[in-house]
């Protein structure tokens, strides 16, 4: 192939925007890749990897779980059944001391608080007979080792009280290893009970009886007291006729109202117009404009004069002078006229006036003669007050008495009377068949528990065990598509390793750089990158197994192809491919030597080899020669491939000095080998770098477990397929 003039800064700046513009579509496009989001298959394949986990977990739990079934003490549980009744039974309509009917779901709660009371237990305890308490402690009998228990203990521990849901009915189950024992307990339970609550009543009766008793004989004092007290005051105050005397105060006391009343009336009225008088005056206005003055016939007759004798003027003012005697003599008989309008108004002004005055003063009086009126009521009010008081504490206190004696009385008689608020539904029958244990329920349990803690166990496995084992590991977490999977080969040197796709040793492997080239080349960009760097996160992810079998790919299909070893620490490709490794890179780029005498030509066709030359005590000293970005501008135009081997970043600077000088690069990751944290941080690096990624290469997947993460690329039947068959040819 004939060299071409390349211009190393400008090929690599163009592909590097070609690749960062295009980063999706070459996802997509070129490598089928989209974002991969984990499903339940990937957690079911998660489980399948750790079935030993589950298996082992479930069947040590369920084992456990049989044993204590087996061995367990049978235990059989009886169970008698009361309603409590919404109300008393009514034998006589006496209100009860303290009522114990139902009014609310918090009175049947208290029901059956009471029933698992210790007063409960301790009356159970007491009605046993010297023989039956002797059955009901036999199990529990431990020998003189420990504390021995009592039966209230032993009562309280195994009964249980079980509301029935929407009912008045409440279930009382006792549990014991006898099962005579066990229903004759629950009854007992239930008939005490009713006994309890019974005598609860009565006793609360008797005693109630007792301070109402107390209580009569204080109020029966009392009354006679007040009494006497009413008796007295009436003698003092001469209050035989208060009623009467109250009936005459109030009489008058009305009529001075009503007078008062009316006086009111009159003085608004009189007021209204005097108001408007004086206005009128203040003003200047004519008072006959007033409709109370006008409606007087005086002035009506003076204001139809004025008229007459105005149109008597006016008619001689059309043919007279005004000193005409006529004239003159209509003229002073109008004003004689208006002047005595105006005095007749004058007069109305001060009759309203007088009125206004008189009103005034009946006002007064009549207030006075309320007031004396109102004294007499209130001293007479006064005096009946206190009589009133105490007639009315007299007859509260009679009333009061009679109440206490007739409560007294029914009290007594209902304390005689034993009624129960409870009855018995379902008296407890002899158990037939044990309740505890439950072998279908214990052994369903210790397989659910079983299978739940070893799912529980190999998901807590796999949440910690952060390896990168996924696609969607690789391609979501990490960040970087996953463009060619390499399977584990079988047991070979590192010669045959580095040479795989020639010798053909290992047709999966082989078959699998063959697919990761043809994937490569599917994309326009990753053509035009004629240097590619080939990194990975840790060591001994198989980067150098990788860059070397991939150029030999290339080398296969016509390309000239090299690979520069730049693992300038821990140099591997000579051992792949078998060469000296005396001279290479670090003379070029420490002293003054040609290029030509360094590389190792045709190790395969089509394939060079430019290798360390040994190793370096400061590789980055190296790295950073401009004798080494000179290196890689004059091998541009000689290869159409070039392919770095380069040591991992995570723990030293190497390839990040080399990545500047590259077209693109690849990533190695090995199955199962590097942690998801660390890949993702390298990673992140590189995609953060001028220089596109073209993905991820996967390196040692073990088909053992290719179904288990793998599926969509492998499968066990391609072994089958890859096979060579005796028959072939070529």
């Amino acid at each position: 192939m004939t060299p071409t003039s390349h211009d190393p800064k400008a090929g690599q700046h163009s592909s590097a925007r070609s690749l960062s513009s295009n980063n999706e579509a070459f996802r997509s496009a070129a490598f089928g890749y989209s974002a991969v989001q984990r499903s339940l298959r990937d957690y079911a394949l998660i489980l399948r990897e750790r079935i030993w986990y589950v298996v082992i977990v479930f069947l040590s739990v369920f084992l456990a779980s049989l044993v204590y079934t087996l061995g367990s003490t049978k235990l059989y549980t009886a169970s008698a059944s009361v309603e409590i009744l919404p109300h008393d039974p009514v034998v006589m309509k006496v209100e009860e001391v303290r009522d114990s009917n139902l009014h609310g779901p918090e009175d049947l709660g208290t029901q059956v608080k009471i029933l698992e009371s210790a007063a409960i237990v301790q009356m159970v305890a007491e009605s046993l007979t010297a023989e039956e308490s002797k059955a009901l402690m036999a199990p529990y009998d431990k020998g003189g080792g420990g504390d021995p228990m009592v039966p209230e203990e032993v009562l309280g521990l195994n009964r249980k009280i079980v509301p029935v849901r929407m009912t008045r009915i409440l279930r009382v189950v006792y549990t014991h290893p006898d099962p005579e024992v066990a229903a004759k307990i629950a009854n007992l339970f239930v008939e005490q009970f009713m006994k309890y609550n019974a005598r609860w009543r009565v006793d609360e009766a008797l005693k109630a009886v007792e301070d109402l008793k107390v209580r009569a004989d204080q109020q029966g004092k009392k009354v006679q007291e007040l009494g006497n007290a009413l008796q007295a005051y009436r003698e003092k105050e001469n209050l035989v006729s208060l009623d009467q005397r109250k009936d005459i105060v109030t009489e008058k006391l009305k009529a001075v109202s009503t007078q008062l009343t009316q006086a009111n009336a009159r003085l608004a009225d009189a007021t209204v117009r005097w108001k408007q008088v004086e206005e009128c005056q203040a003003s200047g206005g004519d008072l006959a404009s007033l409709s109370f003055i006008a409606s007087s016939p005086i002035i009506q007759g003076l204001l139809e004069q004025v008229g007459t004798k105005k149109i008597s003027v006016a008619d001689l003012a059309q043919r007279y002078r005004p000193k005409y005697p006529k004239m003159q003599e209509a003229v002073e008989s109008l004003s004689e006229t208006q002047t005595e309008l105006r005095r007749a108004e004058q007069d109305a002004a001060s009759r309203i006036h007088n009125e206004y005055e008189t009103a005034l003063r009946d006002v007064e009086q009549s207030k006075a003669e309320l007031a004396n009126r109102e004294a007499e009521a209130l001293k007479l009010d006064r005096s009946s007050v206190d009589y009133s008081a105490l007639q009315n504490d007299l007859e509260v206190n009679q009333q009061l008495l009679a109440s206490i004696l007739t409560r007294m009385r029914e009290t007594s008689m209902s304390a005689s009377i034993e009624s129960y608020n409870a009855r018995m539904v379902d008296r407890a029958g002899r158990p037939r068949n044990p309740s505890s244990p439950s072998v279908a329920l214990n052994l369903a349990t210790g397989a659910v528990g079983g299978l739940g803690l070893g799912l529980g166990l190999a998901l807590f496995v796999a949440f910690i065990d952060d390896r990168v084992k996924s696609a969607y590991q690789i391609e979501s977490v990490i960040g970087l598509p996953l463009i060619g999977i390499v399977p584990t080969t079988v047991k070979m040197d590192p010669n045959e390793r580095g040479r795989v796709v020639q010798s053909n040793s290992d047709p999966l492997v082989s078959e699998a750089f063959l697919t990761l080239h043809s994937n490569l080349r599917l994309n326009d960009d990753f053509k035009k990158a004629k240097v590619v760097l080939l990194t990975s996160t840790t060591p001994g992810e198989g980067k150098t197994f990788i860059s070397s079998n991939l150029a030999l790919a290339y080398a296969g299909h016509g390309e000239r192809t090299l690979i520069i070893d730049c693992d300038l620490r821990k140099p591997a490709v000579q051992k792949s491919f078998g060469i000296a490794n005396t001279r290479g890179v670090i003379d070029y780029c420490t002293s003054n030597v040609d290029i030509d005498g360094l590389i190792v030509r045709d190790v395969f066709p089509n394939l060079d080899i430019l290798p360390t030359g040994g190793r370096a005590t400061n590789p980055t000293h190296i790295l950073n020669n401009d004798r080494f970005v000179k290196m890689i501008a004059e091998l541009r135009g000689r290869y159409d491939r070039i392919f770095i081997d380069s040591p991992p970043l995570a723990p030293v600077s190497d390839a990040k000095i080399i990545i500047p000088h590259v077209d693109g690069i690849i990533f190695a990751i090995r199955f199962n080998h590097v942690r998801v944290k660390a890949a993702q941080f390298c990673a992140k690096q590189l995609v953060d770098s001028s220089v596109p990624c073209f993905g991820a290469v996967l390196n040692g997947l073990d088909l053992a477990l290719s179904d288990y993460y793998y599926a969509e690329y492998y499968d066990k039947s391609y072994r089958e397929y890859l096979r060579p068959s005796a028959n072939a040819v070529g």
